[in-house]
């Protein structure tokens, strides 16, 4: 199969390629720059030109493949709401292409958009009120899709997608305990995220590729739920910083930008997934990776 991938060159993007190409497919990858091309050229990947705010030229990728796995995502938190709108018009372009092509069309969204405070599944709508409810619509867009005819499926993905290259939240946390001397939760710390390993997502994305059928929500979650005060404890002994719970008045001063996440209470379950594609997550959970990947040695 011929795969449109945007995102292609990021963090889980390029570990759903190889993935896909020891599979045996072929890739054409979305490329936003000069840098980005080459980059894709050099792991013999063909690059096409253009960006999610593009819309043209995402339908001139969808419509030379096969199918479309959709990842990218502008990951400018301070301006969340606005990237949120940019990543629906671009789900809205890629799924008009395959319109009544049957073709597979893989879109990524967020386990945080779930209700919190209890196990979220793949069966449970967004919730417009989480942290991530600005993603809502884009899983809507997903699943008008799959009633058009396109074999249209959502991944979500917790807020910790771990392993070497990562960027993102966990980072984030350890920059901030580096820089305050303190490894901070929220009051008690007892709410949960979960956690996946890339390169366990980047078999996800391609079982969902070859399998997933109209309409369907999957979760891309190895580890259930993780306390917070777990995860700063493991960041302070990764850092020799003293670990202490602030109060919530205190959390947008200590996190700035990432203090909406780290109050969430997101334990997720991924059985729906699992028993549905065979799926089966083999990579080390996440504290483990922290301690053995390298996050104490670089900056977010």
């Amino acid at each position: 199969m011929r795969v449109f991938v945007t995102g292609a060159t990021g963090f889980i993007g390029t570990a759903i390629v190889r993935e896909l190409r020891t599979a045996g497919h072929e890739v054409l990858g979305l490329a936003r720059s000069d840098a980005s091309a080459d980059t894709l050229a050099r792991a013999g990947i063909q690059a096409h030109r253009g960006e999610l705010t593009d819309t043209a030229s995402l339908v001139a990728g969808a419509r030379s493949c096969d199918g479309v796995i959709h990842t990218a995502f502008i990951h400018d938190f301070s301006q969340y709401a606005a990237a949120a709108e940019t990543d629906r018009r671009a789900v809205e372009a890629l799924a008009g292409a395959l319109e009544g092509s049957g073709k597979p069309f893989i879109s990524t969204s967020g386990t945080a958009m779930l209700v919190p405070g209890r196990l979220g599944t793949e069966a449970d709508a967004p919730s417009a009120g989480s942290a991530a409810g600005p993603r809502a619509a884009t899983e809507a867009t997903v699943m008008e899709a799959a009633r058009r005819g396109v074999r249209a499926s959502v991944v979500r993905l917790p807020p910790s997608v771990h392993g070497a290259g990562d960027h993102a939240f966990v980072p984030a946390l350890i920059d901030i305990a580096r820089r305050t001397g303190v490894s901070a939760f929220i009051g008690e710390g007892a709410n949960r995220w979960p956690a996946v390993h890339r390169l366990d997502v980047a078999r996800l994305f391609c079982l969902a590729l070859e399998r997933a059928a109209p309409g369907t929500r999957l979760h891309g979650v190895a580890e259930e739920g993780i306390p917070l005060r777990a995860l700063a404890e493991a960041i302070g002994a990764g850092l020799g910083v003293p670990v202490r719970g602030i109060a919530e008045d205190e959390a947008r001063t200590h996190f700035d930008w990432l203090a909406g996440f780290v109050a969430i209470d997101n334990p997720t379950s991924s059985t729906i997934t699992r028993d549905t594609l065979g799926w089966s997550p083999q990579e080390p959970d996440l504290r483990t990776d922290m301690r053995d990947n390298g996050y104490f040695t670089r900056t977010a």
